[in-house]
């Protein structure tokens, strides 16, 4: 037997099949490079260039109509290889309401849409608690609990999560300078306007601005341990221009002071010393703080709470507002210099992107995920959808407006509940004969809450 020829063969038979799998290897990565790219046949084994759309709603199991075609495999909470360009999409399912927006697909780039919602038709409200001596009410942020308010020292809690929905007293006597006690008696009066309302994200504790004639103060009503609250103007004897709620429980404020910043150590009855002097307006992310103050110039710093040091990002020619926010793997800026728009990168202040308005905004506030930026001035509206990269002006019916969960705002006009994405699109008429001065709230996307007839309503929006 010649063995060196034998071996001769097997050797080339290694080489073939080692070289067949570099090969098979090089295509599968190139093809593999071109998917990632957008690149895909369609149909008619043509290449085309393509990105991705991952819709999801609620209810889940919604029929997905593109550009007016359905199939029977394509439902929400899914992903869809779409060609780039403009797309309708169409939202269906038995029992609801129906939603739609037009949508521009990038090429190789996912384009996400989680927020849309399907109301139930023919729902039945439930009236629930007589309300004739409420006054107003206030919602936590994760839409599970309720307070209401009347002008006496006596108030209640509701948690919305419970079928019994029975409400817990809560009495607020000594903790405003504006309540009397009259006799000895366990309940007075509350005389003061409640100006702005910051609850923790915790539900447990609430930050009150309220007013009486001139004379403005500040508290934390501790709902766990009422004997905790805590009034800041009477506590610290100053009055505060602004606070904020820095972690999640309400245990640490952030408080200006004659345009000067200070930490407020809530259960420790502390104030810092002054952390950033002159300042103009601050938002933070974790436990940076971010800013806009004035030394000989207006500038645009950041510093760390429990370290002095602060960092100038940028000298500014005038003073503006700033928030920050992340979205997903973005950790942003937001600058409002009168009615232009900036976002810049948090690490080096590298400029992004940038936005003209047509008005001067009042109100700025960013999405629960970062993902939409909201600016306002009385009925008057813009959205930046950072997901779309791009602005939107609206305006809507009544300035009685709020938010209906994390992505829709709502307003109440003649009794009529309407709602609006984000973006002012997909505007319904939901509920008819809704106070206007209470607020509504859709809660563990089951029930939606409202105030009709000195009633506290609720309408299932799953069929029960």
């Amino acid at each position: 037997m010649d063995f060196e020829k034998k071996n001769r063969r097997q050797s080339l038979k290694v080489i073939i099949s080692e070289a067949i799998m570099v090969l098979v290897v090089i295509i599968m990565v190139t093809v593999l490079a071109f998917i990632v790219s957008g690149y895909w046949l369609n149909a008619d084994f043509e290449v085309k260039r393509q990105g991705m759309l991952q819709i999801s709603s609620v209810p889940t199991g919604a029929d997905v109509i593109i550009d007016g075609e359905s199939s029977w495999l394509q439902r929400t909470n899914t992903s869809r290889v779409l060609d780039s360009g403009e797309h309708t999409i169409t939202l269906k399912k038995d029992g609801y309401d129906s939603w739609s927006k037009t949508i521009n697909i990038s090429e190789g780039l996912l384009y996400r849409i989680h927020y849309p919602r399907l109301f139930l038709q023919n729902r039945s409200p439930e009236k629930l608690l007589s309300t004739t001596k409420i006054s107003s009410a206030t919602i936590s942020p994760d839409y599970e609990t309720l307070l209401l308010i009347n002008n006496t020292t006596e108030w209640s809690i509701i948690n919305l999560l419970d079928e019994n929905l029975s409400p817990k007293k809560f009495n607020i006597a000594g903790i405003f300078s504006n309540t009397s006690l009259e006799n000895g008696s366990k309940v007075g009066l509350f005389n003061g306007e409640i100006v702005s309302v910051e609850w923790s994200l915790d539900g447990s504790r609430a930050l009150f601005k309220v007013r009486s004639g001139e004379v403005e103060e500040w508290a934390i009503l501790d709902f766990n341990n009422p004997k905790n609250s805590i009034n800041l103007t009477k506590e610290f004897g100053v009055s505060f221009n602004d606070l904020k709620i820095f972690d999640r429980s309400a245990n640490t404020l952030l408080a200006v002071q004659n345009r000067n910043l200070h930490k407020i150590d809530v259960p420790g009855r502390q104030v810092s010393a002054i952390l950033v002097e002159n300042i103009r307006s601050f938002d933070f992310y974790n436990n940076e703080i971010f800013f806009v103050a004035r030394s000989e110039d207006y500038y645009l710093g950041k510093i760390k709470l429990g370290d002095s040091k602060i960092q100038t990002l940028s000298t500014l020619t005038a003073s503006q507002k700033v928030l920050v926010t992340k979205f997903y793997e973005e950790r942003l800026i937001i600058m409002l210099d009168n009615s232009t728009v900036t976002l810049h990168d948090m690490d080096d202040f590298t400029k992004l992107s940038s936005y003209q308005l047509s008005f001067l905004p009042d109100i700025m506030k960013v999405g629960t995920n970062g993902e939409f930026i909201i600016l306002r001035a009385g009925q008057t509206l813009a959205t930046i959808d950072l997901e779309a990269n791009l602005m939107r002006e609206w305006s809507v019916e009544s300035p009685n407006l709020g938010w209906l969960d994390n992505n829709m705002i709502y307003t109440v006009l003649d009794g009529d509940l309407i709602v609006y994405d984000f973006d002012g699109l997909n505007r319904r008429v939901i509920a008819k004969n809704v106070a206007s001065h209470f607020p509504v709230s859709i809660t563990d996307n089951r029930f939606m809450y409202y105030f009709s007839d000195d009633y506290l309503v609720r309408e299932w929006l799953i069929p029960r």
